[in-house]
Parts: C-alpha cells; structure tokens; sequence
C-alpha cells in the first residue's frame, strides 16, 4: 500500500508546481513515481526512498535544464512582476511631483513619483497620462506621456 502514498505525493507536488512553473516540483514528482514503481515491484521502502531519490536527481540534473532551454527559447523577453510594468502607461490619480503621488496602472494603484529630470517644482496633474519609467520598490518612477 506504500505505492498510494508515493502517488499522493506526485500528484501534490504536480499540482503544487502549477503555481510555480520552475519545473523543480514537477522532477520530484517524477522521483516519487520512480519511489511508486519501486513499491510495486516489492522493494522494501529504504529501497523506494533511494530510487525515488535517484529518479529526481536524474530529472533535475539531465531533463530539467533542456526543459529550461526550450521554454526560455519560446519566450525569450518575458518579463515578470515589476519588470512588467516598465514601459505601460497609466494615469494620475494625484498631482504627482519628485516626492509622491499616486497613479493607476492596469486597474492598480500605485505610489509614484515623477522621475528626476523634469525640473524643480515640476508636477502631473491628476488625469495625467503617465508612462512607466523604472520601479524603485513599490514606488513607480513615472514621466508624462508623450
């Protein structure tokens, strides 16, 4: 009855890995039905932790980093989390100034400040359009929209 647990554990650790898309999960997944097949075949369990452990390793050290490869080349300039958000545009919520302001960009709103070379004193209006020039923290560093 092992072989239930090492199955209940592919499977978490499959699913687990949808949130993820590391692949690191999805190789001990495959480690734990190397461990399955092992208790099938009747193998004591040290026997099943070491191929379980053995599988994963092959997997993570052979057949992840080709994985790797192939996803990064079928979308070589995605960008993820802030590093998203740098180009978009948006709109002022407040007068945004070189101290602060607050901005909405895609349906979130932002703290922003205006980014340096606008002049002292210079300022958005609020129902400006705003661009994205970099993300210092949770702070969008903005500039008015051409």
């Amino acid at each position: 009855m092992e072989w239930i647990w090492w199955l209940g554990a592919a499977l978490i650790l499959a699913i687990v890995e949808t949130l993820s898309a590391d692949l690191t999960l999805l190789m001990l997944a495959g480690g734990a039905l190397g461990g399955m097949v092992a208790s099938l075949l009747g193998a004591p369990l040290w026997l099943q932790v070491i191929g379980a452990a053995g599988v994963a390793s092959l997997l993570l050290l052979a057949v992840r980093p080709a994985l790797k490869r192939r996803m990064s080349a079928s979308a070589p300039r995605m960008r993820t989390n802030a590093d998203a958000i740098v180009g978009s545009s948006g709109r002022a919520l407040t007068a945004v100034d070189a101290l602060g302001g607050r901005v909405r960009l895609g349906g979130a709103e932002w703290s922003a400040r205006l980014a340096e070379g606008h002049g002292p004193g210079a300022r958005l209006e609020p129902g400006a359009a705003i661009t994205v020039i970099s993300i210092d923290g949770a702070t969008a560093v903005v500039a008015p929209a051409d």
